[in-house]
């Protein structure tokens, strides 16, 4: 492994905060001066190919997902395994492909990991699925594998599949679903799983509890709605509580709590512009709608998060990372409850699509760079 020293650039705003503005429009961070503070950044392995998303196995091995539509198992000291037998067929075109990886949370007794993926379907159509599949991670295999879920409809475009898997402490299972882009209309249509985010049971099957549960016109699986296309996911250990952090167009990057029920306003409202420059829907509010605690303008391009409930990083703690690709970066920020205090841009010298961002079991955060000689990053506090 080759280790580099990088200095942690600083991009930092107070939010200005008064009681009772929970609906109100959330602050945009200003850009502000750097502050000291230094890390290594490990090099664990490269010569990924387009790596998305890891998972670690009890062991400390990892689990990494690479787009094209490869598995591999990689130890702690950066060797790479061949390519997982029994992967289901994944839809490898625009931003489609092999997506995320998830340990069933009885993986030590059951064996059970989750992908989530561009499923190819009839007529040159694709759509986000999740299967689940028994690991064999000596033998390099996968068996039972079963499809558990799929997003309807199917559309032949490339873009905005989403998709993150989060599992909530009751075992139920939260899915990140993107809008497909052409068919933004849609992600207010509770008839479809487009723009959704949707929470299944560990088998596929509906919780009761679901929001629209029996109502006519709804599909069951629906959690929240009025989504673009989130690809960052996480449960929030504080409140247990699921936050999806999602692409917006020209600018409007949102940070949002996902609530059962809830709408999230795309394409009705949301920051920035559409491509065009055109204004987007009715503007940044509307009631009924729910707002982000955070958002980007100009976007950053977000992609994984993990909250870091670990010590290993003076002053972290409690914090919220996520991965920047067009901005290149890795975003830190400062939570008080579920205020955002504060925004931190770090590694902006690194130079690198930063694609997910994981815990390890040694508190040490773990990134993914988006390249197709992709690099899986260990982030050490220097002097550690």
């Amino acid at each position: 492994m080759r280790a580099l020293a990088l200095g942690l650039l600083a991009c930092s705003a107070i939010l200005a905060a008064e009681q009772g503005r929970a609906q109100s429009a959330p602050d945009r961070a200003r850009r502000g001066q750097a502050v000291d503070g230094q890390v290594v950044v490990e090099t664990v392995a490269n010569g990924l190919n387009r790596p998305w998303s890891l998972a670690f196995l009890p062991d400390g091995r990892m689990l990494v997902t690479e787009r094209g539509g490869s598995l591999r198992v990689v130890s702690s000291e950066g060797a790479k395994s061949q390519p997982v037998a029994g992967v289901p067929e994944v839809k490898a075109r625009g931003q489609g492909g092999l997506l995320d990886v998830a340990l069933d949370p009885n993986f030590s007794s059951n064996r059970l990991i989750y992908l989530s993926y561009a499923e190819p379907r009839a007529g040159g159509r694709a759509g986000t699925a999740v299967a689940r599949g028994r690991l064999d991670e000596d033998a390099l295999r996968l068996s039972d594998v079963a499809v558990i879920f799929r997003q309807e409809p199917g559309y032949s475009g490339n873009n905005h599949y989403g998709s993150r898997l989060a599992f909530a402490p009751d075992g139920t299972l939260f899915v990140t679903l993107g809008e497909r882009f052409d068919l933004r209309d849609r992600a207010q249509d509770l008839s479809t799983d487009l723009g959704k985010v949707v929470r299944i049971n560990r088998d596929g099957s509906i919780p009761r509890d679901n929001p629209f549960v029996g109502r006519e016109g709804a599909r069951p699986e629906v959690w929240s709605y009025g989504h673009r296309n989130p690809q960052a996911a996480a449960i929030n250990p504080r409140t247990r509580v699921p936050w999806v952090i999602e692409h917006g167009p020209r600018g409007g990057d949102e940070v949002n709590i996902i609530r059962k029920g809830a709408n999230y306003g795309w394409p009705v409202i949301g920051y920035g512009v559409h491509y065009s420059g055109a204004k987007i829907g009715v503007g940044t509010t509307r009631p009924g709608m729910e707002q982000p605690v955070f958002y980007w303008d100009p976007s950053i391009a977000p992609s994984g998060m993990a909250f870091l409930t670990s010590n290993r990083y003076p002053g972290w703690q409690g914090n919220l990372f996520t991965g920047a690709l067009a901005g290149q970066m890795l975003v830190r920020l400062e939570l008080s409850g579920d205020r955002v205090l504060r925004e931190e841009r770090l590694l902006t010298d690194l130079g690198a699509r930063i694609r997910d961002v994981r815990q390890g079991p040694d508190g040490l955060l773990y990134l993914l760079t988006d390249e197709s000689n992709g690099r899986l990053l260990r982030l050490r506090p220097a002097g550690s």
